[in-house]
């Protein structure tokens, strides 16, 4: 199943840092945000990209041009540097379509733009390229293949620090209350979609307004609703936040937590079979 990745963001609320980026490019640990992005998709088998190009697009090709698997894998050095042995490799297996869709094209347009490399997908996903989020998405595309809708997309709770003010007569304030603790939901991205979505999208519509509003009158907008761990990258502080749990135990890096389980049974069993074999002289 292709997924259609929008890349033309310019992140201009992380001016200072992102200037000569543009915003999926914005680095988390060694890798860029789009690089962990594309991590969680690869680990669900979904490894055929379409990057959606814009501001700034040639350093998002020059990257991939020029990808340097030794950054994030293990390898071997000998012969003065003439040899490099790579331990583990992390994206031979992926195939990424490059397609310029404008500097300043909103996502609808960008959308319609790589619809000629869609045209045998039934079924692809979409997503916007600066969140992360532990999100199983096998469960919420068994949830919209099963359905009759057109697109489905992943709703969260906000997590911003703003407080929700509720008043009553004559402007008595009655109640306060975190935003993250109210019934507000808000726009996660994490699409997927029919290839009918294209009969639904106009010359420069964004896809969330007029596209998505002709779906809700049709009653084809699927919502999955998703408490676990979601985080787009706006501002400095989310980048900081983003930092600060990619030094320890990220949420959204799945591949490297069942990595993790599968070299702990792998150990477990090997334990085992130990015991069991030193264990039978005992019963001879």
């Amino acid at each position: 199943m292709k997924v259609v990745l929008f890349c033309g963001g310019a992140g201009m609320r992380l001016r200072g840092y992102a200037d000569d980026v543009p915003k999926p490019m914005v680095q988390i640990g060694p890798r860029p945000i789009l690089w962990h992005l594309m991590k969680y998709y690869a680990h669900f088998g979904h490894k055929d990209f379409i990057l959606c190009l814009g501001y700034k697009g040639n350093v998002i090709k020059d990257y991939f041009l020029h990808y340097d698997e030794s950054v994030s894998n293990n390898f071997v050095w000998s012969h003065g540097g003439k040899k490099v042995q790579l331990l583990n490799r992390d994206i031979d297996d992926w195939t990424i379509t490059f397609v310029e869709t404008g500097a300043t094209t909103n996502i609808g347009q960008r959308l319609k733009a790589v619809e000629p490399y869609l045209q045998d997908e039934e079924i692809f996903l979409a997503n916007y390229g600066d969140g992360l989020s532990d999100l199983p998405l096998p469960g919420m595309l068994d949830k919209f293949c099963r359905s009759g809708a057109v697109a489905s997309m992943l709703l969260v709770q906000p997590t911003a620090s703003f407080d929700i003010v509720y008043t009553g007569s004559g402007g008595a304030v009655e109640e306060i209350r975190p935003i993250t603790r109210t019934d507000i939901w808000i726009n996660g991205g994490f699409f997927a979609m029919r290839n009918d979505i294209f009969r639904y999208i106009q010359p420069g519509e964004e896809l969330v307004r007029e596209p998505f509003q002709r779906l809700i009158d049709r009653n084809a907008l699927l919502a999955h609703k998703y408490s676990g761990f979601w985080q787009c990258m706006d501002t400095f502080k989310d980048k900081q936040h983003l930092e600060e749990l990619n030094q320890g135990v990220a949420p959204w890096k799945i591949w490297t937590q069942e990595e993790s389980l599968t070299t702990f049974c792998e150990t477990e069993s090997r334990e085992s079979g130990i015991e069991e074999r030193m264990a039978v002289p005992a019963h001879l």
